[in-house]
């Protein structure tokens, strides 16, 4: 059970992206096992559980299923599938939940657990709360007898059905174009392959030899430098662990991440006439390149806080068909969840549509050099009343005359303040970002 810290807050166990952590050390069967319970308490229906490759998966899955199950909530287990194809099938049974398994792109040891609601969307920031509480709270928790116990049973067919469903989806015979996968040892490992097979495009096939222990590991959208070594000229797909991220390597090796991926769609839509509202949906870490791209073809962007859920919630208000962000997460008009294989179904259908291969298309943003400094500080919640530091900012980028961009925020999860710099050129990047992080280090202390 969590415990209030030395201040008396009781701690989030959801991140941005689920549940988290070190499996068996943070991340216990106990926990996913009070998880469950406090999730399906009081409720009936069916929760659809799925994972990816990791070790810990099974033994973390076990412990879903019994807490579902021991509070009178029946579960039905989808085996490894991508967390596309969780969401899918969530949303056409209208389950009471999907759950998927997995901690995405981190390395093999930790593990995490995310919530879909019954649309195939995460479930809402209030949902989350509730359930955090009722884990703090703890027992007694009600408990059926006899007849009334959960029930689990198996879909064996789960990601043949996901996958039939992006083979409906395909507007386009992808015969001809020549494809590389890189699985990342992870969820994709079967349907990827699956996919791309079935709509008759040439592939050939990396890292889909899952063991528990090499996921991510050096491979996937957060390893682009074995994709680039073997894509030898063909345009290459990289996934993650869950397959939510879609990162692609072009003819040229050269990778072409979210922003690329998002402004090739949303220009393919714009030409068609189906980029509803003309409008995208992005986060605050977008390249000021697809930013300028944008606004030259007149296309809006809308602009969120980092994490997919709120470009997906942007997405859903203004039932926009193209969201996304930098790191591979890309939403198209579903508006439920990213899904890789779903990007990687489109770009090959864009390509196939123009018959111009990717390094032509990625054409439509110049992408400006981007610099990172990640500061640790004492004091991060003295960043938002730092006029020093905010002068600071106004003036750099004044001296860049809006040929860049700067965005200073502090880390959610660590004693850090993020300073991002954007320019024309990679030194004038540099130097502003270092300059600003020397800003930041003076006013709120070193960590």
């Amino acid at each position: 059970m969590t415990q209030p810290d030395s201040t008396g807050e009781v701690p989030r166990l959801f991140g941005t992206d689920g549940v988290r952590g070190l499996a068996n050390d943070y991340l216990t069967p106990d926990l996913a096992m009070d998880l469950a319970r406090a999730a399906g308490e009081g409720k009936s229906g069916e929760v659809l559980i799925g994972r990816d490759t990791r070790r810990s998966g099974d033994m973390l899955n076990a412990a879903l299923k019994a807490g579902f199950n021991s509070v009178g909530v029946d579960t039905i287990d989808l085996g490894i599938i991508p967390v596309g194809g969780v969401s899918r099938l969530t949303r056409e049974a209208r389950a009471l939940y999907g759950i998927m398994v997995s901690a995405s792109h981190n390395a093999a040891p930790d593990n995490g657990i995310k919530f879909f609601s019954r649309s195939g969307m995460k479930i809402s920031a209030d949902e989350e709360q509730a359930i955090e509480r009722r884990v703090l709270a703890g027992g007694p928790w009600k408990s059926p007898t006899g007849s009334t116990i959960g029930f689990d049973s198996a879909k064996p067919d789960a990601t043949d059905r996901y996958v039939s469903y992006l083979e409906m989806l395909a507007g386009y015979s992808m015969r001809g174009l020549s494809v590389v996968l890189d699985c990342a040892h992870g969820a994709a490992f079967k349907a990827a392959p699956q996919l791309f097979a079935h709509l008759k495009a040439e592939i050939e096939v990396h890292n889909t030899s899952p063991d528990g222990t090499n996921i991510n590991h050096e491979c996937g959208a957060t390893s682009l430098e074995y994709l680039q070594s073997v894509a030898d000229g063909r345009l290459g797909l990289a996934f993650d662990g869950d397959a939510d991220r879609l990162i692609a390597v072009d003819e040229d090796g050269v990778v072409a991440d979210g922003d690329v991926l998002i402004a090739i769609f949303a220009a393919h839509l714009k030409e068609l006439g189906k980029l509803t509202n003309d409008t995208i949906a992005v986060t605050v870490m977008s390249n000021l390149g697809l930013h300028k791209a944008m606004d030259r073809l007149g296309i809006k962007v809308l602009t969120t806080d980092v994490g997919d859920r709120h470009v997906l919630e942007s997405m859903v208000v203004n039932k926009l068909s193209v969201g996304g962000e930098q790191s591979g997460h890309v939403i198209l008009e579903e508006r439920t969840t990213g899904d890789g294989l779903r990007s990687g179904l489109r770009l090959l259908e864009v390509i196939a549509a123009s018959g111009k291969p990717l390094k032509e298309l990625r054409k439509v943003m110049t992408e400006y050099p981007q610099v990172l400094e990640n500061v640790v500080v004492a004091d991060k919640a003295g960043l938002d009343g730092s006029s020093r530091i905010w002068d600071a900012v106004k003036d750099a980028e004044s001296d860049m005359s809006g040929d860049g961009r700067i965005l200073v925020r502090a880390s959610g999860t660590e004693p850090k303040v993020r300073v991002m710099v954007e320019a024309s050129d990679g030194s004038t990047a540099s130097q502003v970002a270092l300059q600003l992080a020397e800003v930041v280090k003076d006013e709120l202390g070193t960590g």
